[in-house]
């Protein structure tokens, strides 16, 4: 099988999502939500950070098309729509930091 060179367009693209998950807080409330939508008080509370941090977190993965959100009534629940976000995790579940 022949070496297919990546599109610079895609690797830019990655970049882009790679760089808004480059933080722990971040990549921690992605793999909550590998689990089921949540709420911002549930995650919150979860990975103790004050609610408005948690939602200026959750505003920018969603700027980026990483999640979405879906409201009931008052509340707003968050859950992944990138699968990129998700192999993200899932590598370093399975790699680790290269310990």
């Amino acid at each position: 099988m022949a070496y297919k060179e990546i599109d610079m367009k895609m690797l830019e693209m990655a970049a882009d999502v790679l760089k808004v998950l480059a933080h722990p807080h971040r990549l921690k409330i992605v793999e909550l939500l590998m689990h089921g939508r949540l709420s911002v008080g549930e995650i919150a509370a979860r990975i103790t950070l004050a609610p408005n941090a948690v939602s200026q977190h959750l505003n920018q993965m969603k700027a980026h098309g990483i999640l979405d959100v879906q409201r009931e009534g008052r509340t707003a629940y968050y859950f992944v729509i990138n699968p990129n976000a998700e192999n993200v995790i899932k590598c370093i579940t399975e790699h680790g930091c290269g310990k």
